[in-house]
């Protein structure tokens, strides 16, 4: 493969504190009738941010106001409140002494994602990071990746999508590429399967057995 993108929440790093966290937050802050835990917000990792609370709210007459409350907590606190998977700096050390391109597709906010990748040290395995914009823009995985492509000037045949939700492997499937579902993230293995997945991988370092 010429080219390979990384999912970044639940694929590169596990967010599940600060996103649950600054979810309830906003909900907190809106009076709404109940706070789910952390636990039953786990599904919101991964999708786009506006779509999860569109449906934590029963539509979305709150949504965007949700969207600028989360933003306040997540900025300055729940960014950091993530952690690398174990295994993942080594994975990425080793496909770019092999010669692959590696960039970063994730739904989140581009300028929140730059800041995570930063953060943990990961910049210099990846050319670049893709992300959404923050009014929402390109947050579809499949718009992303088609931007993504277009900007990379990479075959989508030999190309790679990496992440641990069906949108990642929809995405992919959309653009002509392969998907690599995971499971260490949020997402399961009949999701990722049904989503497309051409491979599944339990852990960060069986990622490496199915790029050739």
């Amino acid at each position: 493969m010429d080219a390979i993108y990384f999912d970044l929440d639940g694929t590169l790093t596990d967010p599940k504190l600060g996103i649950t966290r600054s979810i309830q937050y906003a909900l907190q802050k809106l009076d709404h009738h109940t706070i789910p835990t952390a636990d039953e917000l786990t599904w919101c990792i991964g999708p786009p941010l506006r779509a999860s609370f569109v449906q934590l709210l029963g539509g979305d007459h709150a949504a965007d106001r949700a969207v600028a409350l989360y933003r306040e907590r997540f900025s300055d606190i729940g960014l950091y409140e993530n952690g690398v998977y174990d295994g993942i700096s080594e994975v990425l050390t080793s496909l770019c002494a092999s010669g692959h391109r590696l960039f970063v597709a994730t739904s989140k906010a581009h300028v929140f994602a730059d800041r995570i990748i930063d953060h943990f040290g990961l910049r210099s395995h990846f050319e670049r990071v893709f992300g959404a914009e923050l009014d929402g823009t390109r947050a579809d995985k499949s718009h992303l990746l088609e931007y993504a492509l277009k900007e990379t000037s990479v075959d989508p045949a030999k190309t790679l999508m990496i992440g641990d939700r069906s949108h990642d492997m929809v995405g992919a499937k959309n653009n002509g590429m392969k998907g690599i579902g995971v499971l260490y993230g949020y997402g399961s293995r009949d999701e990722l399967l049904e989503a497309g997945a051409h491979h599944i991988c339990a852990t960060p370092g069986a990622i490496l057995g199915c790029i050739t």
